[in-house]
């Protein structure tokens, strides 16, 4: 059983991570919206390499996003087809990424809360 102090540090790294991944995203965000919106106003379109910048970026413009800021998340002057399969497959190598890694550090944080516990019991 963990003492008073330590799940009120816990609960605190888990708030200062939270406030910090936000302030990431949100300049993720801006990064963003400002290479979409000015960077492909000239004469060559996007093509499949910046479609997937694209579409591993998009998912972490939800913040800027949620609170009201209009952020381009996709480049409107593309090449068509490969623009379209970057953009599909940066989003899913993101989100294998990032969800491959939080279920194996979740996976990992719950095995050793179980050892601590079976430890504690014994």
């Amino acid at each position: 059983m963990s003492s008073p102090v330590t799940a009120s540090a816990k609960w605190r790294n888990l708030i200062v991570t939270f406030v910090i991944w936000t302030l990431v995203m949100f300049g993720v965000g801006m990064i963003l919206d400002r290479t979409a919106r000015t960077g492909f106003n000239g004469s060559d379109p996007a093509g499949f390499g910046l479609g997937m910048v694209h579409g591993a970026l998009m998912p972490l413009a939800l913040p800027r996003l949620a609170t009201g800021g209009d952020v381009a998340i996709y480049a409107l002057h593309n090449t068509g087809r490969t623009y379209h399969l970057g953009y599909t497959l940066g989003v899913n190598l993101c989100g294998a990424v990032f969800f491959g890694f939080s279920f194996w550090w979740y996976s990992r944080a719950w095995r050793q809360g179980k050892e601590m516990i079976s430890r504690s019991s014994a």
